[in-house]
C-alpha cells in the first residue's frame, strides 16, 4: 500500500485488529501510520516465542515513533498512532521448538505491560510443519502456562478441531478468555466454540466469494463475542485479496461483516474495539 490516505470505507467509529504480524511486514511503521488514518486505532501483534521475540517489543517504541512522525507531517488531525499490544506464545508450526526455556521465555514476557495473552497456540494439522505429538504437547502446556497467569489465550486451530476441543476441555478454557483466531468454518463449529465461552475473530476471508459458509457463521455470532483482524501479511481481504494484508485493511472486513449482518458499519467497529478492549483488559494509551 501507498504511504498516505488510504481509500477505504469509512466506518463511522474506530474498530481494533486483533491479531496482526507488525514484525514481518517491510514498513511497519508505515502500516501504523495508515492504521491511524483508517480508523483502526487498537492493534495485538503476534511474537512468536521461539522466533526472537523481544526483537518486537524491542522496535515497537521506534515504529510507534516513526509512525508519528509521519502523521505530524501529513497534519493528520488528532492522528496519535494506534495502541499497539502484544501476545506471546509458540505457534503450532514451531511446537518442534517448544522446550522448558520457550515455556520460561513466554512466563518472562508475560511479565511486560504491553503484553495481554498467549498466542497464537494450538494445533495446525493441514501443514503438519511440526510432529502432532509435539503440537499436543505444547498447547497443552501452554493453555496450562495462561490458565496459571490468568491470561487468555488466542487460538491457531486448522483441520484439528476435534482435538483441539478435546485439550480445551481437558486443560480448560482460562478465565481470562479465549479467541479462535481468524475463524474460518461454519456455524455448527461457531456454535460449539461460543457454548464454550470463546470469542471468535474473523479476518479477510470473510469477503471471499466462495466463503458463504463463514459469513453464515458470522451472522450467528453474538455482538459482544465478535473480533475482527487481518492476520497481516495473510489473508488480504477483497479486493486486495493476494496482495500484503495490513491493518488498515481491517475496515473491509468491518464493512463486510455489518453487510452480512445488516447493521450498521460503526455498530460492528465499535464492538470490535470494545470487545477487545474487555478481553485483553487494556484500555491505557501509547
Amino acid at each position: 500500500m501507498h504511504r498516505g490516505p488510504v481509500d477505504l470505507p469509512r466506518l463511522g467509529a474506530q474498530c481494533a485488529d486483533t491479531h496482526a504480524h507488525l514484525n514481518m511486514l517491510d514498513d511497519p511503521a508505515g502500516a501504523l501510520e495508515r492504521a491511524t488514518i483508517a480508523g483502526v486505532m487498537l492493534i495485538v501483534t503476534v511474537a512468536d516465542a521461539t522466533e526472537a521475540p523481544r526483537d518486537t517489543y524491542a522496535e515497537l517504541p521506534a515504529w510507534r515513533q516513526q509512525a508519528q512522525d509521519r502523521l505530524d507531517e501529513w497534519d493528520v488531525p488528532h492522528g496519535v498512532p494506534p495502541q499497539v499490544r502484544i501476545i506471546v506464545g509458540a505457534h503450532p508450526h514451531n511446537a518442534k521448538d517448544y522446550d522448558q526455556s520457550v515455556a520460561e521465555e513466554i512466563r518472562s514476557l508475560a511479565a511486560d505491560p504491553r503484553t495481554v495473552g498467549i498466542g497464537e497456540i494450538g494445533l495446525d494439522f493441514h501443514y503438519d510443519h511440526s510432529p502432532r505429538d509435539a503440537q499436543r504437547h505444547a498447547f497443552r502446556e501452554q493453555l496450562a502456562l495462561a490458565r496459571d497467569l490468568d491470561m487468555p489465550v488466542v487460538i491457531h486451530m486448522r483441520d484439528a478441531m476435534d482435538e483441539g476441543i478435546e485439550i480445551l476441555e481437558e486443560i480448560g478454557i482460562p478465565d481470562a478468555g479465549c479467541v479462535l483466531h481468524c475463524f474460518t468454518e461454519g456455524p455448527s463449529e461457531a456454535q460449539t466454540y461460543l457454548e464454550m465461552g470463546c470469542h471468535l475473530s474473523f479476518a479477510g476471508p470473510v469477503t471471499f466469494k466462495k466463503a458463504d459458509k463463514l459469513r453464515a457463521a458470522v451472522a450467528t455470532v453474538p455482538l459482544d463475542r465478535l473480533l475482527v483482524e487481518t492476520d497481516s501479511p495473510f489473508l488480504a481481504p477483497e479486493p486486495h485479496r493476494g496482495r500484503t494484508n495490513e491493518p488498515a485493511l481491517t475496515t473491509l472486513t468491518v464493512a463486510a461483516i455489518a453487510e452480512v449482518r445488516a447493521e450498521d458499519t460503526a455498530t460492528i467497529a465499535l464492538a470490535t474495539i470494545e470487545n477487545a478492549r474487555e478481553l485483553f483488559k487494556d484500555v491505557r494509551p501509547g
